[in-house]
């Protein structure tokens, strides 16, 4: 039977724009109360006053992911405000493109440190709440990068194979606490991260996945019946050229 999710909570990263905000936006219509993390606070603040139009508590936390006693700091605080968490979508992410030796060691390691340690970060601080709850969903956001390797890809593509690593490490550790982990693999998808990655098509933008188009998925995947989960899903793009 499909599930509801109206009166559950998620804890959204990276949300105050692109595939977060999507997202935010899409469990908000269903009912869903949202916490928001992200590190500029003005983008948090118009977020929240847009979600809250659809009748259901918002709560924000500005944290960089990366950095662990600010992620713990965070999800305390959005805890304080919301209750505990049902559902976590570990979406904050940076990218930048250049060969090993042409890249900076501290860009590469940020890199590193944003997608990886910060969806390590906040999974640890949250994970507590779903096992005290024994049920809930975590859904980890890779990329088709973190499916196969590319030039000039090589921190982006650590990052995101890894990613996957540690979804489906996690999910055997809380399987037999009715904890569902995920990953999910898109290809490129219409954000600003990813214009400004000089990755759009500009004539092209129409042709190729949106935030709402990947929202859209993920609230149907939550709704599945708790009995089954969706272990790795990718999506690429039908006719981008």
């Amino acid at each position: 039977m499909t599930q509801t999710l109206a009166g559950k909570t998620a804890i959204i990263t990276g949300a105050a724009r692109g595939i977060g905000r999507a997202v935010a936006e899409a469990l908000a219509a269903q009912g869903v109360h949202i916490g928001l993390i992200a590190r500029t606070e003005a983008h948090l603040v118009e977020a929240q006053q847009a979600l809250q139009a659809h009748g259901v508590n918002v709560a924000y936390a500005a944290a960089d992911v990366s950095d662990l006693p600010q992620a713990e700091a965070a999800v305390a605080s959005l805890k304080a405000q919301l209750g505990n968490a049902d559902i976590l979508i570990n979406n904050a992410g940076i990218c930048e493109f250049g060969s090993v030796l042409d890249m900076d060691p501290q860009t590469w390691q940020n890199i590193i440190n944003v997608n990886l340690f910060g969806t390590y970060n906040i999974t640890r601080a949250v994970l507590p709440q779903l096992i005290d709850k024994n049920a809930g969903d975590i859904i980890n956001i890779s990329s088709t990068s973190g499916l196969s390797g590319a030039g000039t890809s090589s921190a982006y593509s650590a990052s995101k194979f890894a990613v996957i690593g540690f979804t489906e490490s996690l999910a055997q550790e809380v399987r037999r606490n009715n904890i569902r982990v995920s990953a999910l693999a898109p290809s490129t998808i219409v954000t600003e991260l990813a214009t400004d990655a000089n990755l759009i098509n500009e004539d092209k933008k129409e042709q190729m996945m949106h935030p709402a188009d990947l929202a859209q998925y993920i609230v149907a995947q939550l709704q599945l019946p708790q009995r089954m989960y969706v272990k790795t899903a990718s999506f690429v793009n039908t006719n981008p050229f």
